[in-house]
């Protein structure tokens, strides 16, 4: 079986930054494109940032200049640099990945999320 993992949420001010980190682990044979998806309450998930295996990126208009995302392959991680926070980015950030297991088939996994919340 096939898990992701995030970490690095928290509580931070306006104007902070966060880093967040996915790992993934289990039967994994490959992973392909990977990306950060976000939820705040009564709205729907959106796209934050996805990256390619070869480190092409796209962000969200909203973001556009103040996040950074990259992965490291031989490690099975991704990473978004969050930088000058507004109270709008609060939310559930979720990591998703395609990943081919070792058995060769290829799905799309969700890690569990985990909690941005800015507010002074």
């Amino acid at each position: 079986q096939v898990q992701l993992v995030e970490s690095g949420g928290g509580l931070v001010q306006p104007g902070g930054s966060l880093r967040l980190s996915c790992a993934a682990s289990g039967n994994i044979l490959s992973i392909y494109g990977m990306g950060w998806y976000r939820q705040a309450p009564g709205k729907q998930r959106e796209l934050v940032a996805r990256i390619s295996v070869g480190g092409s990126t796209n962000y969200a208009e909203s973001v556009k200049g103040r996040c950074t995302i990259s992965r490291d392959n031989a490690k099975n991680t991704m990473d978004l640099q969050m930088n000058s926070l507004k109270p709008e980015d609060a939310a559930v950030y979720y990591c998703n990945a395609d990943i081919q297991n070792t058995g060769g088939a290829t799905y799309s996994y969700w890690g569990q999320g985990t909690q941005v919340t800015v507010s002074s």
